[in-house]
C-alpha cells in the first residue's frame, strides 16, 4: 500500500476517532471497548499478524484476582482491603507515589468487576485451583492465594478478543497497520492530534489524525541496553550477561518521544525480572531466553557449587529478593542441582509455549502431568537446551557443568559435600532445621502447591538402591517487565510535569507502568500485569467515550 523508498513521506493522511500505538492486549482491549461504543479505530503495531497480542499471546495467563468464585470454592476469604494491604506491603511506595498508590487502590477495588467479570463475560474460564505465589519473605506478600490461571493461557485471551474485533474489521470500523512503527505523537498547541507512522518495510512515513491517541507500546525491557542503563544501583553491578525474555520491539523509544512532549516518565529503574532464565532452544533473536519457574526442592548454588545464602533461594516467596541475590554473585550465572524426580514434579516454564496442555485445553493431558509428572517438558529441555545438563553420576554431572562454563570452577568432592549435608537434613522430619525445608513444608500445606512440590527427600540416591538421574541447570537473570513508565491518572490520561493531563493523550498497560507510572512499586504480587493491562485499557476507553457525551 505504501510507496517504496527510504523514509519516503506519503502524502495521504489517515483519520479516525482514536489511534492506538501497539496491539498487545492493552491495545486490543482499548480498541474493543471503543468500537463497541461506535468509534472508528486504527491500531498500529510493529509485529506481524500472527504475533498480534504481543507478550500476552505467549503468556501463561496468570492473574492476581480477589473475591472470585474460585477462591470461595476453596474457602479463601479475600477482599479489596486485604489485597490493598498486601499490595502496599510488597510495593514499599514512597511518599510521592500519589498516582501509583491510586492505581493500586483502583486495582484492589475493581479487579473483580473490571477484569474477572469482564473476562468471564467474554466466555473465558479459569482453572479451579487458585495458586499461592509471592507469599513474602522479609515483608508480607500475598497473605492468601490469588493467582488465577486462564484455561487456554494468554493465547486464548488474545484469540477471543480477535474474534470480537473481526466484525469491526469487515465493517471498516477498525484498521490494523502491521509492521508499522509509531515514530512520535503529533502536538498542536499543547494538544496531541495524531501520530507520525513509519512503514518498517518500505520506510515510508505518513500521519494519522485522531481526537484521541493511546500509547500501548509495552515497556522498555525488550532492550537489554535500556535495562542496563536503568539498572537499580543498590543491586550492585549490572550483570555482564542478561537474557531477554521480553519483545525486542519494546525498546523505549516511544517513551522518549512522549517524554519530549512534556510527559512524566517515572520509576524506570524498577523492573520485574526473573532469576531463573535459560537460553531459548529456538531463539528468535540474540540473547533470547526462557523464564523457568524453578524447583523449590533443588539446591540453588553459585558458580563454585556452593549454596547461596545466608537465606537459601526458594521460589514462590519474593522474586525481587531472588533477583537481588543472583545479581550480587561474582559470575553472571548460578546453578540449580536436582534429580529427575524433582524435575518432573516441580519444573515449569513460564508461558503458553511450554504449557500446551493448558494452552490447548487438553484436560486429560493436564491431569496426567499433574499426577504422574511432566516428563515431556523435562525431556524436551534435556534434548534441546544447552543450559540443561543430565548425568548418571555426580562426577559426570560436575564434569559437564565445568565443560559448559569452560573452566573447572566446581570440585565434585565439594559439591557432593554440599548436597549430602542437605540430603541428611531431609531424612528425619523431626530434625529438618533448614530454611529451605521449612518453606517447602509450608508450601505443601496448600493443596495446589502440594501437587507441584515434592515431599522433602534426598537429591542423591546413594545407598537407597535406586538410581535417579541427576540434573544441573545453568541459570541467568532474564529481563521481563517494566514496573515504571508514563505517569497517568485513573482515566489513563498522560500527565505532564505539572501533573496536568496532556489533551488527547492516553497511556495503558506496561507503557504506563501498568498504571500511574509504577503501580506495583518495587515488587509485584505476581499476576498483576495481564490483568492491569485490561484494567488500564478499560479505564482509558471509558474516559474517551465519556468525553464524547
Amino acid at each position: 500500500m505504501l510507496a517504496a523508498g527510504k523514509r519516503m513521506r506519503q502524502a495521504e493522511n489517515y483519520q479516525c476517532d482514536t489511534v492506538i500505538a501497539g496491539a498487545g492486549v492493552a491495545g486490543l482491549v482499548t480498541a474493543l471497548e471503543l468500537l463497541e461504543h461506535g468509534q472508528t479505530v486504527y491500531l498500529v503495531d510493529r509485529d506481524t499478524p500472527e504475533r498480534i497480542g504481543g507478550l500476552a499471546r505467549w503468556a501463561f495467563g496468570g492473574m492476581a484476582l480477589s473475591g472470585t468464585p474460585q477462591q470461595r470454592q476453596m474457602n479463601i476469604h479475600d477482599d479489596s482491603t486485604l489485597l490493598l494491604r498486601d499490595w502496599h506491603s510488597f510495593a514499599e511506595f514512597g511518599e510521592g507515589d500519589i498516582w501509583p498508590k491510586a492505581w493500586a487502590k483502583e486495582y484492589a477495588e475493581h479487579n473483580n468487576e473490571k477484569v474477572y467479570r469482564w473476562l468471564t463475560h467474554l466466555g473465558l474460564k479459569f482453572l479451579p485451583a487458585v495458586n499461592w505465589v509471592e507469599r513474602g519473605l522479609f515483608v508480607p506478600g500475598n497473605s492468601v492465594p490469588r493467582y488465577h490461571v486462564l484455561w487456554g493461557t494468554g493465547r486464548e485471551l488474545v484469540e477471543t478478543i480477535m474474534v470480537k474485533l473481526a466484525p469491526y474489521i469487515r465493517q471498516g470500523k477498525l484498521d490494523i497497520f502491521y509492521r508499522h512503527k509509531v515514530v512520535r505523537p503529533i502536538n498542536d498547541e499543547g494538544a496531541v492530534v495524531g501520530i507520525e507512522v513509519e512503514n518498517e518495510q518500505s520506510k515510508a512515513i505518513f500521519s494519522i489524525s485522531a481526537s484521541h491517541i493511546v500509547i500501548a507500546c509495552g515497556g522498555i525491557n525488550g532492550s537489554s541496553e535500556r535495562v542496563k542503563q536503568n539498572w537499580n544501583v543498590p543491586w550492585e553491578e549490572v550483570p555482564e550477561t542478561l537474557l531477554n525474555g521480553a519483545n525486542p520491539i519494546s525498546d523505549g523509544l516511544l517513551h522518549d518521544e512522549v517524554e519530549a512532549l512534556g510527559a512524566r516518565v517515572t520509576h524506570v529503574d524498577k523492573m520485574w525480572n526473573y532469576a531463573a532464565g535459560i537460553a531459548h532452544p529456538q531463539a528468535e533473536f540474540e540473547g533470547h531466553g526462557l523464564s523457568l519457574i524453578p524447583c523449590k526442592s533443588a539446591l540453588w548454588l553459585d558458580h563454585l557449587g556452593r549454596r547461596i545464602g545466608p537465606q537459601p533461594l526458594v521460589t514462590g516467596f519474593d522474586t525481587h529478593y531472588l533477583c537481588r541475590q543472583v545479581a550480587r554473585q561474582s559470575k553472571p550465572w548460578t546453578w540449580q542441582v536436582l534429580n529427575w524426580t524433582i524435575a518432573v514434579k516441580e519444573l515449569a516454564v513460564s508461558g503458553a509455549e511450554h504449557n500446551p496442555s493448558i494452552r490447548d485445553k487438553k484436560i486429560f493431558s493436564f491431569l496426567n502431568e499433574i499426577l504422574f509428572g511432566n516428563h515431556r517438558l523435562v525431556e524436551e529441555l534435556a534434548e534441546q537446551c544447552e543450559d540443561f545438563i543430565c548425568a548418571d553420576t555426580l562426577d559426570d554431572l560436575t564434569h559437564k557443568m565445568n565443560l559448559l562454563t569452560k573452566q573447572s570452577y566446581i570440585d565434585s568432592v565439594d559439591l557432593a559435600r554440599e548436597i549430602t549435608l542437605y540430603d541428611q537434613r531431609t531424612v528425619d522430619t523431626r530434625l529438618q532445621n533448614d530454611e529451605q525445608l521449612r518453606r517447602i513444608n509450608h508450601a505443601r500445606q496448600w493443596r495446589p502447591d502440594r501437587l507441584r512440590t515434592r515431599k522433602p527427600g534426598p537429591i542423591l540416591s546413594v545407598g537407597t538402591g535406586k538410581r535417579d538421574k541427576l540434573i544441573a541447570i545453568r541459570l541467568k537473570l532474564i529481563s521481563r517487565k517494566s514496573l515504571g513508565g508514563v505517569q497517568t491518572n485513573l482515566s489513563s490520561q498522560v500527565l505532564d510535569r505539572q501533573g496536568e493531563p496532556i489533551v488527547g493523550l492516553y497511556c495503558v498497560g506496561e507503557a504506563a507502568g501498568f498504571g500511574g507510572g509504577g503501580a506495583n512499586g518495587v515488587r509485584s504480587l505476581e499476576g498483576t500485569f495481564l490483568s492491569a493491562c485490561i484494567l488500564t485499557a478499560r479505564n482509558a476507553a471509558a474516559a474517551i467515550i465519556d468525553s464524547h457525551k
